[in-house]
C-alpha cells in the first residue's frame, strides 16, 4: 500500500515485527502470520496438557518445562496481537517472555541432568538483548538489528540445550528420546544462526516481512515447531526415565539394592543356557546371615535392615563387576559367578566369609553389630539343569550351617563326605 513501510521477515520469536500505525484491517499476509502464531500457541497449550499428565518428580525438570510453555503461550499472544496491542506489549514484553520461556526450557533440562541453572548468565544475556531491542526500536528503528540480536540469544540457548541433553544420552536404556531432543535443539540453533547471518547480509537490515518467499516459509515453519518439539523431547525423556526406574525397581531389592529374586533367576537361566551352548564354567554361591533373628530381636528390625544392606555392600566389594549378587528373601542371598570354576568359587566364598566376619555392619546404642555368614557353592556340571545346580549349592549351605556356621563349603566336598559316610 502506498506510504506503508516495508517490513523484515521474521523467524521463531517474531521479534522483527516493527512499529507501524495500526491498520483498520488485517491484510491476508498478516492473517497468515497470525494463523502461524496461533497454531504455535495451540501446540504449546497441547504440550501443557501433556506435561500436566507427567508425574512430577524431584530433579525431573517437569515444573520448569510447564512454566516455559505458559510463558511461550503468553509471548505468542503478544505476537499475535501485533497491530492491535501497544508496541510495548507486542514487541518488548512478548520478546522478554519468549526469552524467559526458552531459558526456562534450558533450566528444565539442567534440572533433569541434576545440574544448577546459570541464572546470572541468562539474566545478563536477556538484559543485553532487551537493551538492544529498546535502542533499535525507540532510538533508531532498525528491526533487522533486533532480529539478529534475539536470534543470537535463542540460538545460543538452543545450542546449550543440545549440549546438555547430549551429555545425558544413556548407554543402556532406550536413547532415542535423548537423540530426538538433541537433534531438535541443534536444528533450532542452526536455524537461528542461519537467520542471524541472513539478516546481516541484507541491505539496510530489512526486507518485506510478509513476502511469500522460501526463507519466510522455512523460518515460520521452524518457529511453529520450536517449543512443541523441545517439549515433546522433554516428555519422552521423562517417560524414558520413569520406565528405567520402574524396570530397576522390578529387578532390584528395595532394601539392599541387590538384584531381586526374579531378576536373579532370569539372569541365571540366561547364563546357564549360554554355558550349555558355548561351554565354560558357571558357579553359584548361596549364603545366609547367621543368627539373624537374634539380631532383630536384640537390636530391632531397623538395625537388622541395615545389616542386610551392609552385607550386600560388602559382597559387591568382594565379587567382580560381571558377577551378580541377589537377595532371594529374608536373610538369604545368592551370587552368580560366570566363568568361575569350583576352585575360584570356593575362594570367593572364603574371601566373602572372612570380610563379613571382621566387619562392623551396624551400631546400636554405642554397641557394634556384627554378623557372620554360612556359604554353600556349586559349579555347573555337564548337561546339568539350573535347578539341579541350585539344589547342590543349597545342600552345601545346609552342610556349612550344620558344621557350626561361619564357614564356606562346596558341593563337591559335601558329596565326598556323603559318599564316605
Amino acid at each position: 500500500m502506498p506510504g506503508m513501510r516495508r517490513h523484515p521477515l521474521v523467524l521463531l520469536d517474531y521479534s522483527g515485527i516493527v512499529s507501524q500505525t495500526r491498520p483498520h484491517f488485517l491484510p491476508s499476509a498478516m492473517l497468515s502470520l497470525v494463523s502461524l502464531i496461533l497454531e504455535t500457541m495451540a501446540l504449546s497449550v497441547v504440550m501443557l496438557f501433556v506435561l500436566s499428565s507427567v508425574t512430577c518428580e524431584e530433579n525431573s525438570g517437569t515444573r520448569e518445562w510447564f512454566r516455559a510453555n505458559i510463558l511461550a503461550v503468553a509471548a505468542l499472544l503478544g505476537y499475535a496481537g501485533r497491530g492491535m496491542l501497544p508496541d510495548v506489549l507486542s514487541i518488548e514484553a512478548a520478546n522478554l517472555l519468549f526469552m524467559a520461556a526458552i531459558s526456562m526450557m534450558l533450566a528444565g533440562f539442567r534440572r533433569y541432568e541434576g545440574k544448577t541453572f546459570p541464572t546470572k548468565l541468562l539474566a545478563g544475556g536477556m538484559a543485553v538483548v532487551m537493551a538492544v531491542i529498546l535502542v533499535f526500536h525507540y532510538g533508531v528503528d532498525l528491526p533487522g538489528v533486533r532480529v539478529i540480536t534475539v536470534s543470537i540469544f535463542h540460538g545460543g540457548v538452543c545450542f546449550a540445550i543440545g549440549m546438555t541433553v547430549r551429555r545425558m544420552i544413556p548407554a543402556s536404556q532406550p536413547h532415542y528420546p535423548f537423540l530426538f531432543t538433541v537433534v531438535a535443539a541443534f536444528a533450532l540453533a542452526f536455524g537461528y544462526a542461519v537467520r542471524a547471518v541472513h539478516y546481516m547480509l541484507l541491505p539496510n537490515l530489512a526486507v518485506p516481512l510478509f513476502a511469500s518467499t522460501v526463507w519466510n516459509t522455512v523460518y515460520f515453519s521452524l518457529g511453529t515447531l520450536a517449543f512443541p518439539g523441545l517439549t515433546l523431547g522433554a516428555v519422552m525423556m521423562t517417560n524414558a526415565r520413569s520406565l528405567a526406574k520402574a524396570a530397576y525397581a522390578a529387578d532390584h531389592d528395595h532394601l539392599t539394592g541387590a538384584c531381586s529374586r526374579r531378576a536373579f533367576f532370569q539372569l541365571a537361566e540366561r547364563e546357564h543356557m549360554r554355558k550349555l551352548r558355548t561351554g565354560g564354567d558357571l558357579s553359584v554361591l548361596l549364603f545366609d546371615a547367621d543368627h539373624f533373628k537374634a539380631i532383630n530381636d536384640s537390636f530391632g528390625h531397623a538395625v537388622g535392615d541395615q545389616v542386610l544392606a551392609e552385607i550386600v555392600k560388602c559382597t559387591q566389594k568382594v565379587i567382580r563387576n560381571i558377577d551378580v549378587c541377589a537377595r532371594l528373601g529374608g536373610e538369604e542371598f545368592a551370587v552368580l559367578l560366570p566363568g568361575a570354576d569350583a576352585g575360584t568359587a570356593i575362594s570367593v566364598a572364603e574371601r566373602l566369609r572372612a570380610a563379613l566376619e571382621g566387619a562392623v555392619l551396624a551400631t546400636s546404642a554405642n554397641a557394634s553389630v556384627t554378623c557372620t555368614v554360612s556359604i554353600g557353592s556349586a559349579t555347573l556340571q555337564p548337561q546339568e539343569t539350573l535347578a539341579a545346580l541350585l539344589v547342590r549349592a543349597d545342600r552345601a549351605l545346609y552342610a556349612a550351617k550344620s558344621a557350626g556356621r561361619n564357614r564356606a563349603m562346596c558341593a563337591e566336598d559335601v558329596r565326598r563326605i556323603e559318599v564316605g559316610t
